[in-house]
Parts: structure tokens; sequence; C-alpha cells
């Protein structure tokens, strides 16, 4: 397949939009992540989107909009804890999960009766959306399982060959994927993480909301542990992100936990220890309250150090008390596969 590399001048978006319109797929960049885009309504062009990523069908995808009206397409159930939300937070990294209406396809929704749904905060982003005159499914403009692209070429490096047509714009501002939360039962439960926080969320609604059980030390390995009695092929993720493993670079991947400055010892004790049995080793190591340039940064470093060949990655790990250092931690540990070590 020849993929158009377009730009974000109205002439190629215009373009974009009618390789939607029949059925094609777009990547296209957000304020979080690179998308890869179809029409949320046409099941042959959304199956195509799991054919180019070598994405499991049933991870749910989630459905841009432009406009918050628009949202009536996709749910007739809104309440105002959904209101509250769509009034603080959009345009923005957020994205809800609400019950589908019937003409949502499954396999948009990953076979589940609920859709997850947001309104990017990017010009290029809802310009597409409103020229393709459809919401647009789209989950991370990468392989499965790669780290996610917040920059053009590394939606390129991906998908070149495998999709219609790249947006190249600016590289993501945030980062890292929107934060998903579960608005179908009484409790909000947040069921991915991200630079929206459940204290932003909880000071919007003026009451508490969960995490989902998944997302807690505990329980992070619940969904695929057969002595809890849930297989993967029971466990029905919600949410991308939830089941399968996430963002994983090339490299083997150690994420080092604990006190700052035993942290960096430890990581250079290690460095020097693979360096001396012939391993390239990267470090990714952010300043102890950078967590909104860690959640900028992490992805992209991840794909620098594959680019440069590395064969380990050491990773000093964040910390989760704030709300953002929470969800960079969250990719950390998948990109690790909970590889950890604490000193």
């Amino acid at each position: 397949m020849k993929t158009k590399i377009l730009t974000t001048s109205k002439e190629d978006i215009e373009t974009a939009a009618r390789i939607i319109k029949k059925g094609g797929l777009v990547a296209f960049p957000t304020e979080t992540v690179y998308g890869l885009g179809a029409n949320a309504f046409d099941a042959d062009a959304v199956a195509r989107v799991y054919e180019a990523k070598g994405r499991p069908s049933d991870n749910p995808m989630i459905v841009h909009i432009a406009r918050a009206s628009d949202i009536g397409q996709l749910t007739r159930y809104l309440n105002p804890d959904i209101v509250a939300l769509i009034e603080n937070f959009w345009p923005g990294p957020l994205t809800m999960v609400v019950k589908k209406r019937p003409e949502v396809p499954d396999r948009t929704t990953g076979g589940l009766d609920t859709v997850a749904v947001r309104i990017p905060q990017s010009d290029a982003a809802l310009e597409l959306i409103n020229m393709a005159g459809c919401p647009i499914a789209a989950p991370s403009a990468n392989l499965s399982g790669s780290p996610s692209p917040t920059r053009a070429k590394d939606v390129i490096a991906d998908l070149d060959g495998r999709v219609d047509a790249i947006i190249q714009g600016e590289d993501c501002r945030v980062g890292i994927e929107s934060t998903v939360v579960d608005m179908t039962s009484k409790v909000p439960t947040i069921l991915r993480p991200g630079i929206i926080t459940a204290e932003n969320i909880e000071a919007a609604l003026g009451k508490k909301v969960e995490y989902d059980s998944s997302l807690t030390e505990a329980s992070k390995h619940i969904e695929l542990d057969p002595s809890e009695g849930v297989s993967e092929s029971d466990f029905k993720p919600k949410s991308p992100g939830m089941k399968y493993k996430h963002y994983a670079p090339k490299a083997d991947m150690l994420v080092v936990e604990g006190q700052r400055d035993r942290v960096i010892a430890e990581i250079e004790r290690l460095k020097g220890l693979n360096e001396r049995l012939g391993n390239k080793v990267g470090v990714i190591l952010f300043e102890e309250q950078a967590f909104i340039e860690a959640a900028h940064d992490f992805f992209a470093k991840l794909r620098d150090l594959d680019n440069e060949g590395v064969d380990m990655i050491l990773a000093g790990a964040l910390s989760d008390v704030d709300g953002v250092g929470f969800a960079v931690m969250n990719r950390m540990l998948k990109s690790a596969g909970y590889n950890i070590a604490r000193v």
C-alpha cells in the first residue's frame, strides 16, 4: 500500500477526510498521542484499523467527535455528571465510557455495550472530524504493543505502507493517552489514568471517584491471573490499555523504585555491570517533580532508545502520589512488563 504523507494544510486535511469517507485509514495528530482513524460507524473500516495495527479485536477504540452535541450519535444516556465533565474538560484529554446506541458497531467497541468518546484538543484533528462528517474511531497510531507515537516520524516508522495516509503535525503536547473514566455506574471509575487526574475530576463533580482495581498495586495482574479464575479470553476490557501488553520497547526494561539517591546509585551500578557484559544501556531518569515533562517525553525517549539499538533500558520510578506521576508510572510499569527492582 502506498501511504500518502500529508500536512495540516486545509487541502491536505480535505484529502484525508475523503479517505475516511471512503472507508480508508488516516493517522492524525492529537494533543495526547497520534491516532489512527476510521469512520466509527463503518465496521469494515474499523476492522482495517485492527489489521493495520495488529491489534486484538476485543480491545475497544476511542471515538473522537468534534462537538459536544455529537455525543448523541453515540449514546442516548446522559446525566449531570457526564454533562459536568463535558463542560469542564472537552475539548481535551478526557475520555468517557458511556452506554452505546445500537447503531455503533460492536467492532468499534470491542463487542461491549459501551463506547468510549472524547473531543480532542487539536485543530487538525477537529478539522479532520468535521470535514469527514462522522465520528472517528482512533486508537494510537502505532503497531500494537509498541510505544505510543507522539511525533510524526514515529507514526511513519510504524505505519508507512500499512495505512492510506498520515497527517504530519506538531509533536503531541501532552504525550500520554487521555484519562479514561467509566461513567456507566453510580461511582465514576478511572480505567486509565492520564494528565487529567482523579483530583481534577472530583473537583468538577463534587464527589469521589474510584480507580479500577486493575490499576491498584495489589491487583494489577488480576485480569490475566488464572489463579483468580479469570483468563485472558474471559476478561473484556472497557478501555484501551487494560488487557494486553502495552508501550513495550524492543529492549529489555527495568524500573528502579525507591529513595531518589538509592535509585540513582542502583541505576549506575546496573548500567556499569551490563556495559561490562557488552550490553548497550539506555537510562530514563526524570527530575523528581517533573511530572508534566515526564508525561510529554516518556514515549519519545523509549522510541529514541530503541532507535539507538540499546539492549537494556533502566528507568527511575516517579512518585505515584501525584496524579500525573501515577499516570506516567502506569505507562512505565506496563512498558517494563512490571519488571521492578526496589532499593
